[in-house]
């Protein structure tokens, strides 16, 4: 298998293989023609082993604790042998361009625990803080 199959990275994926996450959600992200192909064949194959994961939202203004929140709900969970993936959006700023994305770094403890994924991506020109891939 090699970088352009989409089994090489559904096989990361169901192995639980950061590293592999990680690429795919570039991939998925990539607004090249090439990658976008790519990345609807692995969607396409990953799909029949989705369905048995609980997606919970979190929003608000700055400062009110999300971050908190969300680390030690995964913390907890993922002590227990949960599988946690906080796919975290970053608003991105309308003058830069630009992202703050922080998140892995305020979750010191779940970034580290070997039952989390994290995952910060800028929300680029969606607005309502979810990222126009986060499907």
């Amino acid at each position: 298998m090699n970088q352009t199959d989409p089994d090489y990275f559904v096989q990361g994926i169901i192995d639980g293989n950061r590293r592999m996450i990680a690429k795919t959600i570039t991939l998925i992200e990539s607004s090249l023609k090439r990658h976008q192909t790519l990345a609807f064949a692995v969607m396409e194959k990953i799909l029949p082993h989705t369905g048995n994961s609980i997606r919970l939202g979190v929003t608000g203004v700055p400062g009110v604790g999300k971050s908190t929140f969300i680390e030690n709900l995964g913390v907890y969970l993922a002590d227990l042998g949960h599988k946690v993936a906080v796919l975290a959006v970053d608003p991105t700023s309308q003058r830069s361009g630009g992202s703050n994305l922080g998140d892995k770094t305020r979750m010191e403890k779940l970034a580290a625990h070997e039952n989390a994924f994290i995952r910060p991506s800028p929300a680029g020109e969606t607005l309502g803080g979810v990222a126009a891939k986060s499907r």
